[in-house]
């Protein structure tokens, strides 16, 4: 069972999320929030799996819960809702420890997608927003895509196949059934790609993913 808490400072918004995740019997939404703040302390009392978080909120904003949250329940894995109108944040949330993310007015079959994802120790950029998460930090798309795949050169092709299946949202254990190995060696194969890419996390890894054409934009 996954255990989620829902933070939206919008009612109406967390009961539709919360009925698109009632759908998976696999899901349980354990806390709901209407502030940052809230979100935050609902996290410390009921770790959940996953909190999902609007990105702008009252009293302590999406990011701001985002990194608390990470601070003070590391195995809370964090998605965050955002809008089209909200590509600036997108970049930060990077920087503070966010697993995915999904658009409010996006397919709720990607909302499944990506809260399973993201459980699975995956993480999970929604295509549209996969598109906007380069466009907008790399202010300019075939300069990005050239240095990224000068980037990836660094790895071997077997390397390469684990980095495109982790831009694509897959968990360890998702790409170890896909490549029919281990799933410690797909560990070990995601440690050694972010030391040679010299990232932070999976989700910077994907974006080298996307921007090196290792991941199909239509999927």
């Amino acid at each position: 069972m996954v255990r989620i808490l829902l933070a939206d400072d919008e009612a109406m918004i967390r009961a539709g999320v919360a009925a698109i995740l009632g759908v998976d019997p696999a899901f349980e939404v354990v806390a709901e929030a209407g502030d940052g703040r809230e979100a935050v302390d609902l996290a410390i009392s009921h770790r959940p799996d996953v909190a999902l978080l609007d990105i702008r909120m009252p009293k302590l904003d999406g990011l701001a819960a985002a990194a608390e949250i990470r601070r003070v329940a590391p195995g809370t894995a964090v998605i965050m809702l955002t809008t089209f109108g909200e590509d600036d944040y997108i970049a930060k949330a990077l920087d503070v420890g966010a697993s995915g993310f999904l658009l409010k007015a996006g397919d709720p079959r990607e909302l499944i997608a990506g809260v399973h994802a993201v459980a699975g120790g995956a993480a999970y950029l929604s295509p549209k927003v996969a598109q906007r998460v380069i466009t907008q930090l790399s202010g300019g798309r075939m300069g990005r895509g050239a240095h990224a795949r000068d980037r990836i050169e660094v790895l071997t092709d077997r390397e390469k196949e684990v980095l495109a299946l982790v831009g694509e949202g897959l968990s360890n254990a998702e790409i170890a059934g896909r490549l029919f190995i281990v799933e410690g060696t797909v560990k070990a194969y995601v440690s050694t790609i972010l030391t040679r890419l010299e990232v932070r996390n999976r989700v910077q890894a994907a974006i080298v993913a996307y921007e090196a054409g290792l991941v199909r934009q239509d999927r």
